[in-house]
């Protein structure tokens, strides 16, 4: 049996090493964990000798089968409590994350499968993000950053890169959420903001903020 804590370093090792596409270093699980560089090597010595890490001093640390299928579940689990929080008890997208934290630790495995059932097996969360199936498999598609288009594109929104709060509060007062269709009308050569139409509104948005959206181009 693994902790709440040991759980929650594993999937903090599985979301950085998917950032970075590397090895997950001290210093940035520290970060992630908001807690010590001393800390977390403890940690990681008693994950190391559960076989749960692969942790070798200065190499940094990837997971083990057997971590990483445990981040994986993690994942599935406070994903689908996003979707179910969102979709059946009318949830904003910025609030369910701190809930799911919690949620996600249920170790009901009866409970998880029926909870997907229940949804309809959704492929992707509130914010976008992929949710792993009851085998650990991501559904992937394409998708790039709003930053990317050019004037007189069009797109669909599918995805957040940015998970804060305080994001999604100032997206929802744009009135931007997933679905949402896009025409850019601007794009400043010199700032690299956009002005964006939505529902026939005109928003403009930073580059900050484009950099943070996934889109879908439409054709």
């Amino acid at each position: 049996m693994t902790s709440h804590t040991e759980e929650n370093y594993l999937k903090a090792i599985y979301k950085i090493a998917e950032k970075d596409k590397k090895p997950a270093g001290t210093n940035a699980i520290a970060k992630e964990m908001d807690t010590s560089a001393a800390s977390v090597t403890d940690m990681l010595k008693r994950l190391s000798e559960k076989g749960l890490i692969n942790y070798q001093k200065y190499k940094g640390v990837s997971l083990s089968t057997k971590g990483s299928k445990i981040a994986t579940n993690l994942i599935r689990k406070h994903r689908l409590w996003e979707s179910f929080l969102v979709k059946k008890l009318d949830f904003t997208w910025d609030k369910v994350h701190d809930i799911a934290e919690q949620m996600e630790h249920i170790k009901s495995e009866e409970l998880v499968n029926r909870l997907d059932e229940f949804l309809g097996f959704p492929k992707f969360d509130p914010h976008g993000d992929p949710i792993p199936n009851a085998d650990g498999k991501f559904t992937l598609r394409v998708q790039v950053l709003l930053s990317l288009l050019r004037k007189n594109d069009k797109a669909k929104v599918i995805g957040v890169k940015e998970h804060d709060n305080d994001f999604l509060r100032y997206l929802n007062s744009k009135n931007i959420q997933l679905g949402s269709e896009l025409y850019i009308r601007e794009k400043n050569d010199y700032d690299k903001s956009m002005i964006v139409e939505i529902d026939g509104e005109k928003v403009t948005l930073t580059e900050k903020v484009t950099k943070q959206i996934y889109v879908k181009k439409s054709a």
